[in-house]
């Protein structure tokens, strides 16, 4: 019974979190927000109003933001560089982890990235190679689930770009460099938030 109760809070707060009012625009907003802060923290091009809003919703810790989120915001970095295998399997890990499963899901973002990799490897001219941006820009769509993004995501994400990389090294704004940032900035995000409540406490305690 001591389980099922704290079970059922988080539950509640989950439900809570999401608000009948809320629309499906201030999601896409709010998603669209922590992209931006993601592309942002790698050197994204991120200008005025949009700068404000990203680093206001990063710094609300009001969601985290999802492996999709971060898969989406490599276009705004690197949206136009050809698909390689590095990409391909960065892309790969990053599903794997989002949805907990081992294989590649027909029809996905990890076999459309490897199917691009293979073409764009027998293509000499850069203009008819596939983009990353055509692969990940609806990322979190293609994704049957998706989780918030941890430290230990970005470690297994930069592990497979670096080992299929000829030089091995991560792409500056690449897959890892978006997933890495994401975690920092969801870890960010949980260490303000923890620190609120425990101020909250103290204040209630006084």
């Amino acid at each position: 019974m001591s389980q099922e109760q704290p079970r059922r809070e988080e539950a509640e707060q989950e439900h809570e979190s999401i608000k009948p009012e809320e629309n499906v625009k201030d999601v896409q907003e709010s998603s669209l927000a922590r992209k931006k802060a993601v592309a942002e923290s790698i050197g994204g091009q991120v200008h005025g109003k949009d700068r404000k809003q990203s680093r206001s919703e990063s710094v609300s810790g009001r969601a985290n933001i999802t492996i999709g989120e971060a898969l989406e915001a490599t276009v705004v970095t690197a949206g136009s560089r050809p698909v390689d295998y590095s990409d391909a399997a960065a892309i790969q890990a990053a599903e794997v982890r989002a949805t907990g499963r081992t294989n590649i899901i027909p029809g996905g973002v990890a076999a459309a990235a490897q199917s691009a990799a293979t073409r764009n490897a027998r293509l000499t001219k850069e203009e008819e190679k596939t983009k990353l941006a055509e692969i990940l820009a609806e990322a979190s769509s293609k994704l049957p689930s998706d989780k918030p993004v941890t430290r230990k995501d970005a470690e297994g994400v930069i592990g497979a770009e670096l080992r299929n990389d000829p030089n091995l090294c991560t792409r500056p704004g690449g897959v890892a460099a978006s997933i890495a940032a994401a975690a920092r900035l969801n870890q960010t995000n949980s260490t303000s938030s923890t620190k609120n409540d425990d101020n909250n406490l103290k204040q209630k305690q006084n």
